[in-house]
């Protein structure tokens, strides 16, 4: 499977690249960001792509590098709410006001939000948090679409959209604070682009969560399931605002365990979406414990520390 990759070599610098799924990523010449490949066309990136991908530069051996999260630039990280049946489910249980999800999920202007800078994500292997002022907290396995600055679906991640049950349920005005803090945010480091994926509405994603080795939580759900489409979730992302870079735009969950479970520091939390990859984080139970990520933007192999804690 071929992916997209962002990734740092032992001096540090910071490159893009094919990685071809039998171990060797090829650079793309001077193009080091995923935003600068995200301002090309969706053909002009396959051409390129594709081009790479045969005759490259000498290639990196995959193990050699470090695979850092596909967003940088002025890529910014976008979600949606209440796209799933499930979802609504949950929102409405756990709600004072169940009334607005109810509404949302067929209004037809979608729930979106921000979610996260680039340098605010973490990707496979680095942790996750969970707020030390929520008392219920979950991770929500979603499709992330990629998009260029056109708008364009150039290609897909895995992404989790960690999230506080408790406090988006106090008040739906919380959300943000819910949301969009430190470890809430992780994204598979491959983009697997749009034109190897057949039938990106019929999609398994699929959730494990283990504590102390045990299976403590696992769910599964299709993209059939969607009950909007994703295309007019980027088009009303786009309506009213310019992404230079591109974004990456999370679709919403279709699982999400009932209110007697909560996430712990300790867990392990493993999001697979066939076709597209596996997204695997360890569960921290204090965010500040992220604060790493604000020197990780100047020295990224600093990363590797922090990785399976």
């Amino acid at each position: 499977m071929t992916r997209i990759v962002r990734f740092a070599d032992d001096s540090g610098t910071v490159r893009t690249g094919v990685a071809d799924g039998a171990g060797q990523i090829r650079a793309f010449d001077r193009l080091p960001r995923v935003a600068d490949l995200l301002r090309l066309t969706a053909a002009e990136l396959r051409s390129l792509v594709e081009r790479t991908a045969v005759d490259g530069p000498p290639a990196f051996a995959e193990e050699s590098v470090l695979l850092l999260p596909p967003l940088d630039g002025l890529m910014e990280l976008w979600a949606s709410g209440v796209t799933y049946e499930r979802s609504r489910e949950a929102r409405v249980a756990e709600s004072t006001e169940r009334s607005i999800y109810e509404r949302i999920y067929d209004a037809d202007r979608p729930e979106l939000f921000f979610k996260a800078q680039p340098w605010r994500v973490v990707t496979d292997g680095e942790p996750i948090a969970v707020r030390d002022d929520s008392e219920l907290d979950v991770p929500e396995p979603e499709l992330g679409l990629v998009l260029n600055r056109q708008g364009e679906t150039v290609g897909y991640v895995v992404v989790n959209d960690v999230s506080s049950r408790s406090i988006e349920g106090e008040n739906p005005l919380y959300l943000p604070q819910a949301k969009v803090y430190g470890g809430s945010a992780a994204v598979s480091s491959g983009i697997v682009p749009a034109w190897e994926i057949d039938e990106p509405g019929a999609l398994w994603i699929s959730l494990v969560i283990r504590r102390e080795g045990a299976v403590v939580f696992e769910g599964e759900t299709s993209t059939v399931a969607f009950h909007r489409d994703p295309r007019g979730l980027a088009d009303h992302l786009w309506h009213a605002q310019p992404f230079p870079d591109g974004a990456v735009l999370s679709t919403g969950t279709g699982i999400v365990p009932g209110l007697d479970f909560t996430l712990r520091a300790g867990d392990f939390v493993e999001i697979a979406v066939d076709g597209v990859g596996v997204l695997a984080n360890p569960v921290l139970g204090d965010q500040a414990r992220l604060d790493w990520l604000v020197e990780a933007i100047d020295d990224p192999l600093m990363r590797r520390g922090h990785r399976g804690q």
